[in-house]
């Protein structure tokens, strides 16, 4: 941004590390999410409920507390959250779990754009590029499955929503960043998470009702790995890497989501979505390296 000053992060290895241990985890929740026998706005409900309640245990020993400061720095992050879950959720339960994740790795297209305008970080005409090379491969994966049994076209939507609310989840977090700490902004966030998403379920008709046993033993496990360890891990990670770096790490969530639900729910990949999986991510993976690159000099302080 002319005449401000760069608020770019600087890059550290433990931030890389927990960003990408991070959308790993991720990456296997929208083929959890499929085997449990709850609505998706349910599971949002209930998942970050316990994600809460871990999350508030786990701070509670350290000193870390729901105050009306955490809820007030944490509410943009938390609505955002909130919409992110429960039309990612609904997608995955409508339509294929490939389409709903290329759909959702759009993500740093949109966070790259905010983080040049917004927050002064460097984008070049390169990136740019590439990006839009991208969008074009997520319309060919697509439209390549709209004759697949499972494809809906209000799962896909869903999934446009989801992406919006997930980008503005990683801005909150930096806009925040004075306000909380990465802990606070997750507790916080996972609080709001789950209490937008009870009358959410009741409003569209989804029973609240007491989970099956196996579905609390899906539930348990979407809160401690997506949940604690994944959002923990991201939101400390933004706070020691760029933001449109943390955001393309996301990347990840396609291959290892599309490539979970390829072994356990024989959900097919025809040629075509393949080839255009290839070069989305091959688009975004240039981005990735010669963003690398350049961050291994420092840069000075745009006036």
């Amino acid at each position: 941004m002319p005449g401000a000053p760069t608020t770019e992060e600087p890059t550290s290895t433990t931030g890389l590390i927990g960003a990408a241990v991070a959308v790993t985890v991720w990456g296997l929740s929208g083929v959890v999410a499929k085997n449990i026998d709850m609505g998706g706005m349910t599971i949002a409900a209930y998942r970050f409920t316990l994600y809460a309640i871990v999350m508030s245990a786990v701070g509670w020993r350290s000193g870390i507390r729901l105050t009306p400061k955490v809820l007030k720095g944490t509410i943009w992050g938390g609505i955002a959250l909130g919409l992110d879950v429960a039309l990612f959720f609904s997608a995955v339960k409508l339509t294929t779990i490939v389409n709903a994740t290329i759909i959702g790795a759009m993500q740093p297209v949109v966070v790259s754009i905010v983080a040049a305008k917004v927050f002064g970080e460097h984008i070049t005409r390169r990136d740019l590029v590439l990006g839009l090379i991208a969008l074009a491969g997520v319309a060919v994966v697509v439209t390549g499955s709209t004759e697949a049994p499972e494809w809906n076209l209000a799962g896909d939507l869903a999934a446009v929503g989801a992406l919006v609310a997930w980008s503005a989840y990683f801005v909150a977090n930096r806009l925040a960043k004075d306000k909380v700490t990465p802990r606070e902004y997750t507790l916080g966030s996972a609080f709001y998470t789950g209490i937008i998403n009870i009358p959410l379920a009741l409003c569209f008709g989804q029973s609240l009702a007491n989970p099956s046993t196996e579905s609390w033993m899906w539930l348990i496990a979407l809160a401690f790995g997506s949940g604690v360890l994944g959002h923990e891990l991201m939101n400390w990670s933004l706070r020691r890497i760029p933001l449109w770096l943390g955001s393309t790490f996301t990347l990840l969530v396609p291959i290892v989501s599309s490539s979970a639900a390829w072994i356990f729910l024989d959900e097919p990949l025809n040629p075509i979505q393949i080839a255009a999986m290839i070069l989305v991510l091959g688009a975004l993976g240039l981005v990735i390296a010669g963003q690398s690159g350049a961050l291994k000099k420092p840069r000075p302080l745009r006036r």
